[in-house]
């Protein structure tokens, strides 16, 4: 069986609809899995909404979907979430808010947005000089501990970092890497950045074994006009996310921020 999976595309349809595109030329796949986090973010929160419905994906929920879906509109809501909020429907945003928390894909994979208990709690990463790296390994085993022993394979995003991680014992984990969004800064102590260090929409592929053949993974990295969604980011007051979306990185000083800086994940336990 062969599963494309996606995640955290933030509203970045020009990068969605490149991974969509590449997914395509390299022969499709029998089912794609979204990771969460559609539409938070400074560039076309409703056009992705209606591409995602469109393609009717296999779909659980992030934290921003939650946000964007509930969280009441006003100064303190934070930036990208009340720029999503303003621009969907009702309707879709109740759909964001019906996404589950977790999907069984097939018997023994499990898909979820940050960890099987929590939307806005990183799985395998570590907060260290504020960068994200690979937490250490006793700590994901802890944070894995509500999952069935019969899990074999963990789905999950949240982080905007490709890892793969196989846990003595217990299930691969295979994070894709960001659609849209490849850095951000979260100010929510202990602040930090995540970087994926080029504009590239990332996504990936996971090939489950067959007679006398182990599992196999492809983290894929597409070129797309990333200048064109910087641009619609700059239009929308955000040029930390502009600079993000050009480069990879975060290196815009938080004084230029047009509102506060904005934490896009909670601290981590």
């Amino acid at each position: 069986m062969r599963i494309a999976v996606v995640a955290d595309i933030h509203g970045n349809v020009l990068a969605l609809d490149a991974v969509l595109d590449d997914l395509n030329q390299r022969g499709g796949a029998d089912i794609i899995v979204n990771l969460g986090d559609c539409v938070s973010g400074p560039l076309w929160p409703r056009q992705t909404m209606e591409r995602l419905q469109a393609l009717n994906l296999p779909t659980v929920r992030g934290n921003h979907d939650r946000r964007v879906a509930q969280d009441v509109a006003g100064e303190a809501m934070w930036p990208s979430d009340r720029y999503a909020q303003e621009r969907l429907t009702a309707p879709q945003r109740e759909a964001l808010l019906a996404l589950p928390l977790t999907l069984e894909i097939v018997p023994g994979v499990i898909a979820f947005h940050a960890r099987p208990d929590h939307d806005e709690k990183y799985l395998s990463d570590a907060i260290v000089d504020g960068q994200l790296v690979r937490a250490p390994l006793a700590a994901i085993r802890r944070r894995l501990k509500s999952l069935d022993p019969a899990c074999r394979l963990v789905l999950c995003g949240h982080s905007h970092r490709n890892e793969l991680i196989r846990t003595p014992d217990g299930p691969v984990i295979f994070n894709p890497g960001s659609v849209g969004c490849p850095a951000y800064d979260d100010d929510t102590p202990p602040a930090h950045v995540s970087e994926q260090g080029s504009p590239h929409a990332r996504y990936g592929i996971v090939e489950l074994d067959g007679p006398g053949r182990a599992d196999r993974f492809a983290a894929i990295a597409v070129d797309y006009d990333h200048e064109a969604a910087a641009k619609q980011a700059e239009q929308a007051g955000r040029p930390e996310w502009a600079h993000a979306l050009r480069t990879g990185f975060m290196r815009i000083e938080r004084s230029s921020y047009p509102d506060r800086a904005e934490p896009m994940h909670e601290a981590q336990g």
